[in-house]
Formats: C-alpha cells, structure tokens, sequence
C-alpha cells in the first residue's frame, strides 16, 4: 500500500476514490471476512478478486490443460495478467469416487473420459508436461498441486463446486440442473461439499468456496424456485461452515445464476419466509456471487439495470438491499476473437470499476484455451480462452489488453 499517515490531503482523496485494496506482502493475510459490501483480509484491508475460472469439472474431472503446459506454467500465465484469484472448478463425482473407492488415478480418469487410445496419449502428454505427476497420481493430488502453486505465485483459490456428474455445464437437460435432478443427489452434493471443505484446509492459498454453479430448472420444468433453494442452500452452507470455519462461502441464485434480488432484498421467498443475514453464525462470511452472459446487448444501461435489479444494489448502497454483502461476478466472458471491444464487454468493465463505494470483485470465463472432452468432442477449441488451444500463449493480443486493463482498474 503507498500510504503515509502523514499526507492527510492523499488520504481524503483516496477515501473519495474508493476503498484500499489489499496488496500486502505477508499473505494471503487470511481467513477473511466481510463487511458490508466488502470482503477483508485479517488487516481489515479491502479484498477485491480479479481473477479467471480454471475448470476441472468436465468429465476426466482433472484441471484443464495439462497435456499443453505445467501447473506452474499455466499459473505464471495468470499471475502475469496481475490477477489474484482462480476459480477452480470440480465436480461431486470425484468425490462420490473417493468415498466408494472407485479408482480416480490419471490413468484411470483419462482412459475412462476419452477411451483406451486417446486416454493412453493424453496421459502421456500430462506427464511429460508436469513430470511431478505419475500414472497414480489422483485427481484430488492434482487440485492439491494446483493450490501449492497458486500459493508459492500469490493467488487465491476459490473452490467452486460445477456440477455433481463430471461433465459440460450447462443446461437444463443435463441432470445437474435442480435439487434432486438425474445426477443431482442432495446428501452426496452436501457430503461432497464438506469434503472439499475440510479437505482444503491444507491450502494456505484457499480463501473461499461456492454452494452450487448456475441452478436452473430440470428439463420436466421442475425446480428453480426460492422455497427449495432456501431448505437446501442454508444447510449446505452450515455444512461447510462446519467442515472449516475459515472461508468466505459464496451463495449463487436462480436461472443460471442470474437472479438473487430475492434474497438481497429479504423479500418473501414464497411462504412466509425470507432470508436475514442476521440468522446465520457466519453472517460475516457470506458473499452473493452472480453471472453476467448478456453478450448482445447494446446499450449498457441496459445490462446496469439489471445487474442492480439481480442483486448488485448491494453494492450501490441501496436502502432495499437489507441483506448487503459483498457481490461477485463469478463469470462473465466473450469470444476472445471478436468480444473485447463489445458493448457488453466494456459496460461490464465500466460498471465493476465504478461502482458506489468502490470496486467489484469478477472472475472471467474462461482460462482454457482447450478442453480434454467438452459434450463429446476431444481436445475442443475454446475460443472464449484467454490461452490459445496449447496454452502456449494468449489467444488475442486485444482482449488480453482488455482484460490487463481491467485487473489493473479493478486493483490500482
């Protein structure tokens, strides 16, 4: 921090500005917490995440990319961008393996995901890529490799819990949709949850974790409603909150998670009740964490709008917004090759550097410049990354200016 007690005037100009944001040296300075519409490190120093989602949730269940590079290669590509956070994604499958004693090896992950050949040599590729690894290597020991990294590099992890079944995500007919949908066991998502929970309180690096990405309803038009998310949101949260009493938990709502006006309003959910941060022990770890797809839009009042009606009108100060807390754009993306310059993508850009008592927090979708197996397709193109298709190196020289320039504004 470039602060000086003695500079009264400098002070007062950077109270106008808006918050000071945490680049302390001894890190990560955690566990945080919020408050009001700020998430702060144990200095009370204010928090903002500027950081990228690095998926692991697909069907080998193993983070993206590692054929292509190392975890320290792929990490140091991030870092350079001056980001601060991933969001690492993973399905409840990995851990419904670990509990029935399925074999979750990287031998076993490739061959299962991408057949006997296929597996065989991108198997091969991850070990000449990261030769730490070795064929027994497990699926959890490379999410444990990937937080060592961020770490020794300064980033936080967040922990965001995709789907339940190991695959592309998403839509309404893929069986991860609601509560109780084909693949969407309630116990097995709470059990997996803790798990990840306590399991990550070995990562100096781990911060914080979500409930559930994107809920939406199932393809018989079931679910997606407040009532449920309530009896099935809170318990899981008290879940984590159990396993580890140390991270920020990260509370997303409804429609692909577009929707948490309810809950920030302490409206009605539709039986008398509504929710109240004051209710939960951990009222001071609690973040609301939105997304942000409306890529054709053109006019960015519009996507204001509805960022404020959505839930952000916590972060602005409003007097309606009963249950404030910090708000987080856990994803927002575009086409790499054409987005950056788009009304959307500026708009988001304005709209998080500017806000009413400073900066938001965003994570963009997506690092990958490839993926093993995306809904049936090997070694798929992503032209949404920020790493070309061996991520060897940025996919767009200008969208890479955008998205430094928004770290830097976000951050400064």
């Amino acid at each position: 921090m470039h602060i000086s007690i003695l500079f009264v005037p400098v002070l007062g100009a950077l109270a106008q500005a808006g918050p000071i944001i945490s680049r302390a040296s001894s890190w990560p300075n955690a566990p945080f917490i919020t408050s009001g519409r700020d998430m702060k490190n144990s200095l009370d120093e204010t928090v903002v995440y500027a950081g990228v989602n690095w998926p692991g949730a697909a069907d080998v269940m193993i983070p993206e990319g590692l054929q292509y590079q190392s975890v320290s290669t792929i990490m140091s590509k991030i870092k350079s961008l001056g980001m601060n956070v991933i969001r690492l994604t993973y399905a409840i499958e990995m851990i419904d393996d670990i509990y029935e004693g399925v074999g979750s090896s990287l031998k076993t992950a490739f061959i299962q995901a991408l057949g006997e050949t296929n597996g065989t040599k991108v198997l091969k590729e991850v070990l000449a890529s990261n030769p730490t690894f070795t064929e027994s290597t497990t699926r959890l020991e490379v999410f444990d490799a990937i937080a060592a990294e961020a770490n020794t590099q300064q980033i936080y992890v967040h922990l965001d819990n995709h789907v339940s079944k190991g695959e592309w995500c998403c839509s309404h007919t893929d069986g991860n949709a609601w509560f109780g949908d084909i693949y969407f066991n309630v116990a097995n998502w709470k059990r997996g949850l803790a798990f990840m929970a306590n399991h990550a309180k070995s990562w100096p690096a781990f911060t914080s974790m979500s409930l559930r990405n994107e809920l939406r309803t199932t393809a018989n038009g079931t679910g997606d409603n407040w009532v449920s998310w309530y009896e099935n949101m809170i318990p899981a949260g008290d879940g984590i909150h159990k396993a580890n009493p140390s991270p920020l938990i990260f509370f997303s709502g409804l429609n692909y998670d577009t929707q948490l006006g309810t809950i920030v309003n302490g409206d009605d959910i539709g039986n008398g009740t509504s929710f109240s941060l004051s209710d939960h022990s951990y009222a001071d770890q609690i973040v609301w964490e939105l997304h942000n797809y409306a890529n054709s839009a053109t006019n960015c009042g519009d996507i204001e709008g509805s960022l404020r009606n959505q839930g952000y009108n916590a972060m602005e100060g409003d007097s309606a917004a009963v249950n404030t807390a910090p708000v987080v754009l856990t994803e927002f993306g575009f086409d790499q090759n054409s987005g950056s310059g788009s009304v959307y993508a500026q708009c988001i850009k304005k709209y998080l550097t500017t806000l009413p008592g400073g900066r938001g927090g965003w994570m963009q979708w997506v690092i990958s410049g490839s993926y093993y197996i995306r809904e049936g397709g090997q070694d798929k193109d992503e032209t949404w990354g920020l790493l070309n298709h061996d991520w060897s190196d940025w996919r767009n020289q200008t969208a890479t200016d955008y998205t430094k320039s928004f770290v830097n504004e976000t951050l400064a």
